[in-house]
């Protein structure tokens, strides 16, 4: 079927007149939209069905909502037969979010299902709580994290929090693909909908705090200036209150960035990631002499981290560097706490920094690695509930958790944590910048970069198609000056040892479109396709010895310089 022939399947009396029109519109317009529009079904990735917003299939809109929702219907009472099924529901700052969040909640009760829905913005990390803390069924949350402003998204967790797995996740995306639009239901009843607010922010909070800190004489608390903006997104609910009812005396929001946007009018992307978004942030901190600055995206899941490095300046952490940070102190806590057992285990991914393994071996726990995204370290949890204890786990892409009360990752008990060990280092006479360098002096510098290479609509999705085929049929030999000595086929299952012409196989973990490659010398390039954003990322991770302060500023510069020599081999 052609994408015109697709198109004006929208015209029916299936899909209402202001669908009708836009449809219509496109077609006599001869917009070039209307192939992206129509050419595909909009996918599952790893954070679930995300894409820009409008009509056609391959559009996040009221009909592929329905249809998604739908399907989750059939599928909820498939498994749970009898039973009163209940799904709390959550939606982001974006622009129809919260009318999305309502047309989800109709076709559930239509459906004979209980949901509970927040009255407003709330981060996704709540949701996530709140499918445990209510006992739900499932849970859905409408967003598209640090996506531009045309993009929505819709994510469905499981009843244990995490988000969606195999076999789960595949017999739901069958469910939905088997639902045609004119079966939706969007007749609701309200009468099946229980509406949830501040006093469920209050319990999440509560947990976030017994869960992220471990000072209880509260060691530099009131004497942290902390920097705090949500980017216009959803933690405007939480965040600043939690650091209240912790203790922090010090707080300063970024006020204009607190207004919930769907717009996100003061940044060009709402994303921690980047410096730009936390600008204003930056600015506020050199006034109040900020100790930390702290941004989060629009959703509440990630988190970004400035503070001050060696020369005094404000400077943004990657993901990475947070992350170690995060993981070291919980760990070295448990040490002198007594309770590590040889039992627990901490959660990364395969893009991840290896410096996790280091930090696991340090203290006597397991490093478990899955596929990019929280869903499998929330697999991880579910898998190894009564036999082996979580303590944390993260991914480069800023994002963490701490123990298994939220099974995503979640900003407010990470920002909470990191509070901790800003206050905790300062009152030491130290900084949070020097314990990373502390760190690595104990276990190695390891320096990570991210490339991203986009490319938008369906011969954007041809050309990264081919090349992963190209990378995949005609790996590097040699990398950066040195050589390829492993690699990793996450599609084929397979590792290749180079030097010993050796192929095994690897089976621990699902398929995937992902390539790994380790030279000799300990860099690692990962290359992976974007399962929510039309971009291929590469992942580069070098490494090195360092024994001082000035060492890491050195070495800082050479690991740079090796990325860039990294991008140049592989013609970036």
């Amino acid at each position: 079927m052609t994408t015109l022939e697709k198109a004006k399947l929208w015209l029916t009396d299936i899909f209402d007149e202001e669908t009708r029109n836009a449809v219509e519109t496109l077609i006599n317009s001869q917009s070039p939209d209307l192939e992206d529009s129509f050419y595909r079904e909009l996918e599952f990735g790893t954070g679930g069905m995300r894409g820009i917003m409008g009509v056609g299939t391959n559009r996040l809109n009221k009909y592929t909502l329905g249809q998604a929702t739908q399907g989750l219907a059939n599928y909820l009472h498939q498994q749970f037969p009898g039973e009163k099924i209940k799904v709390a529901i959550a939606y982001d700052v974006r622009n129809n979010s919260k009318e999305f969040g309502k047309l989800v909640a109709d076709v559930l009760t239509a459906n004979g299902i209980n949901v509970l829905l927040f009255k407003n913005h709330r981060p996704t990390p709540e949701l996530s709580f709140t499918v445990r803390d209510k006992k739900c069924n499932a849970g859905i949350v409408l967003t598209a994290s640090h996506n531009p402003p045309e993009y929505n998204g819709y994510k469905v967790y499981w009843n244990d929090g995490a988000q969606i797995v195999p076999p789960n996740d595949e017999e739901i995306i069958k469910e939905v693909y088997s639902v045609k639009f004119d079966e939706i239901k969007f007749n609701g009843n309200d009468e099946l909908i229980e509406w949830i607010g501040e006093e469920q922010d209050d319990v999440y909070i509560d947990a976030c705090i017994e869960n992220s800190l471990y000072q209880k004489d509260k060691v530099g608390y009131d004497n942290l200036n902390i920097v705090f903006t949500s980017i216009h997104g959803t933690t405007y609910t939480t965040v600043p209150k939690a650091l209240e009812k912790a203790g922090f005396k010090k707080i300063d929001l970024v006020r204009e960035q607190m207004i919930p946007s769907g717009n996100f009018p003061t940044v060009e992307s709402p994303n921690p990631e980047e410096p730009a978004a936390l600008e204003m942030a930056l600015d506020l901190a050199r006034i109040t002499n900020g100790d930390i600055v702290i941004g989060t995206d629009p959703d509440g899941d990630r988190l970004g981290i400035a503070v001050r490095n060696l020369d005094g300046e404000m400077q943004l952490l990657n993901g990475n560097q947070t992350n170690t940070i995060l993981t070291y102190y919980i760990l070295d806590q448990w040490k002198k706490s007594g309770k590590i057992t040889g039992k627990e285990f901490i959660g990364s991914t395969i893009v991840t920094s290896d410096i996790f393994f280091d930090i696991a071996e340090k203290f006597g726990v397991d490093c478990k690695v899955g596929l990019t995204g929280f869903k499998w370290i929330g697999k991880m949890i579910r898998e190894n509930e009564g036999k082996e204890k979580f303590v944390c786990g993260g991914e480069e892409s800023f994002g963490f958790m701490t123990g298994d009360f939220v099974r995503d990752k979640d900003s407010c008990g990470s920002i909470l944590l990191a509070c901790e060990i800003a206050a905790w280092c300062k009152a030491n006479g130290s900084s949070m910048f020097k314990y990373m360098i502390d760190i690595y002096k104990d276990l190695g510098m390891y320096y990570e970069g991210l490339i991203n290479v986009v490319r938008k609509g369906r011969e954007g999705a041809e050309q990264i198609h081919q090349m992963m085929k190209d990378f995949r049929e005609n790996p590097p030999k040699e990398i950066a000056g040195s050589l390829v000595e492993e690699i990793k086929d996450f599609k084929e299952q397979t590792c290749i040892t180079v030097s010993k012409n050796e192929k095994k196989v690897m089976d621990g973990i699902p398929k995937s479109n992902v390539l790994i490659y380790y030279t000799q010398d300990g860099t690692k390039v990962c290359v992976r396709p974007s399962g929510t954003e039309p971009k291929i990322k590469f992942y580069v991770s070098v490494k090195d010895q360092i024994s001082s302060e000035q060492d890491f500023k050195d070495k800082l510069v050479t690991l740079n310089d090796k990325i860039e020599r990294v991008k140049t081999d592989l013609n970036l």
